[in-house]
Parts: C-alpha cells; structure tokens; sequence
C-alpha cells in the first residue's frame, strides 16, 4: 500500500499533467478556428477542379496523344503511396488510422504482385511504417516548423510528383489524409492523383451528346498548365485538410486526457484522505491502548 507521502507526489504529478493538457486543448482550439476555415475554403475550388479535369481524363480515355496525367502510362505496376500525417504526437488515433490504411493498400498491392514505394508527408507516418516498410519508404517530407499551411509547401511536392512521375518512375500515385468532418470525426480517405481517376468523386462523367471542345490558346498548352496545377491544388487540399483534422484530434485528445486526469485525482484523493484517517486512527488506537496500560 503506498504512503501517504507517496500518494501527495501522485496527486501533485497528474495535476501538473492535467496543467499540460489543458494547456494544450486551448492551443489546439485557437489553431483549429483557423485551419477549419482555411480547408472549408478551398474545397469548392479544388473539388471543381477536380471534377473538369476528370470530365477530361473520360473525354480522352483511349485517345492517341493524350496527356499522360490524364492517360497514365498505360501500366499500373508501380505505385507510389503518399501518406500524409503530422509531425506531432499527442491527436488521439489520427496518425495511426492513416498508417493503417496505407498498410492495408500496401499488402493488397503486394498480393496482386505490384511494385510500391513510399513518401512520407510528416514525421509520424515515416515513424509508423519505417519498422515494417522502411525498404521502401523513399523521403521524408517534414512540415515542421511552419505556422500556417500555405500553397507555397504544396508547389514543391507537387513538383516532384511531376518529375518523378515524368521520369517513369512510378505508374500510380495514390495519396492517405485526413478528410476534416468535425472536432470528433476525421476520415481517412484514399485518392489517386496521377492519373487522373475520373470516378475519384463518385460521380459518373458527364455525357457530353458528341460535343466537341475549342480551346482558346492551344489544347495542348492549356493542358500543360492545368494538369501540373490540379496536381499542385489537391495536394495543397491534403495538406489543409490534415491541418485541420490534426487539431481537432488533437483538441478532442486533450480534452479526454484533462477528463480523465480529473477522474485520477478525485480518486487519488480519495484514496489519501482514506489513508490519513487510517493512520490517524491507528495512532489515537496506540494513545488509548498505552493510557489504559499505565
């Protein structure tokens, strides 16, 4: 049974850690306003691209002299996995449910015989699949550091995308984030970047009755812009999104652990005022027991 002295130093110690957590539930809820806002705003913007690029991507399926990010390379044997989570801890089971998912896609990729390479967005996704993946885990892209997610840290990724996937080294690449829904509920979602999936937001493409499209400059030219683009705005959705989501995780976590550090200390207590008046009792038991021996 621990001493009295023992369970002061208890007390003292989860109230010093309900302290942090409390501490960090107010930081998480004044970054989440902010993130919140920014993932809502771009979504119209980066959904409606997505969608005229996957009306394009059905318009030129099986066409000679397609773009290749809207035709891929005609293969699907390599894949590029991109798993995006944070450079922190502490958000409750966000990081590990996107390591799941990416772990599942992975071993079904492998039993149909697929090659599969890895790049981490965030420490903790490279943290999470380095021991049973690390082979195959290419780079780490960290995001630490910076306070606010702009279109400036989803232009590079974009661009190696790009390259890389210009440089055929790669057939496939799917991205694993968080989709923000709410304080309490974050969903992981799957979705293919390059190529473009024409079904990727559950619709069906348009029928466009035989029309035909003039471009104003050059198809070609407008393509070679827009693609590279669209590319660049979903990951920048990726990464707003998982902003987003991590804070509310986070801000949900906290708000458990300061719940539960309350629920520790009460029973604490009661635990040493048991104890005291047990030892207190003990030594008036001792006083009587000496005055009636005399």
């Amino acid at each position: 049974m621990p001493s009295l002295k023992d369970l002061r130093n208890r007390i003292n110690s989860v109230k010093s850690t309900q302290k942090i957590t409390k501490a960090m539930q107010m930081v998480a809820a004044s970054k989440l306003r902010r993130a919140q806002e920014a993932a809502e705003a771009a979504r119209p913007y980066s959904d409606r691209m997505e969608r005229v690029v996957g009306a394009l991507a059905a318009n030129v399926a099986g066409q000679e002299g397609a773009p290749r990010l809207l035709a891929g390379s005609g293969s699907d044997q390599r894949h590029l996995l991109v798993v995006a989570t944070a450079e922190r801890g502490l958000c409750g089971g966000f990081n590990s449910s996107i390591a799941r998912a990416a772990k599942a896609k992975i071993e079904d990729l492998r039993e149909d015989g697929k090659d599969v390479k890895i790049l981490c967005i965030g420490r903790k996704g490279r943290d999470a699949l380095k021991r049973e993946y690390g082979d195959i885990i290419i780079d780490t892209i960290e995001l630490a550091g910076i306070r606010q997610i702009g279109f400036g840290e989803a232009q590079p990724i974009a661009r190696r995308l790009n390259e890389m996937f210009d440089a055929d080294e790669f057939d496939v690449c799917t991205v694993f984030f968080n989709t923000f829904v709410s304080v309490v509920s974050q969903v992981v979602t799957e979705q293919q970047l390059i190529p473009v999936d024409p079904a990727a937001n559950g619709e069906a493409p348009p029928d466009l009755g035989g029309a035909i499209y003039e471009y104003e400059p050059e198809e070609s030219e407008i393509l070679a812009d827009l693609l590279p683009r669209n590319v660049a705005v979903q990951v920048f959705k990726v990464l707003l999104e998982n902003a987003a989501s991590e804070q509310g995780a986070r801000m949900s976590a906290m708000d458990n652990a300061t719940r539960n550090a309350g629920d520790m200390i009460d029973k604490l207590t009661l635990q040493y005022n048991r104890s005291r008046q047990a030892v207190i009792t003990k030594e008036l038991i001792e006083i009587i027991s000496g005055a009636d021996a005399v």
